[in-house]
């Protein structure tokens, strides 16, 4: 699956809930999956931990489809030999 096909899959799923909450309170429910993906980090289970990153970056993409945001796009920048902002 590609990125722009999962989003569009969130987007499709969640997209007119995801805008009637708007970005403040979707950011929180992204960081506190962030939190949860940092907690099943620090342990063993391999299942928990993909779980976590599954959901934070469908959160991510609830984010970006209600900011009009292509992250497919916004990805490319990472394509290039030359990433500019890169730390």
């Amino acid at each position: 699956m590609q990125i722009s096909e999962f989003q569009k899959l969130i987007s499709l799923k969640y997209e007119q809930r995801d805008r009637q909450r708007g970005t403040p309170a979707s950011f929180m429910w992204f960081i506190e999956e962030v939190g949860e993906l940092a907690t099943s980090l620090a342990g063993n289970d391999q299942a928990e931990k993909e779980g976590e990153f599954a959901d934070v970056f469908a959160w991510l993409c609830t984010l970006a489809n209600i900011n009009d945001i292509d992250i497919e796009k916004a990805c490319s920048k990472y394509l290039g030999d030359q990433v500019k902002g890169f730390k």
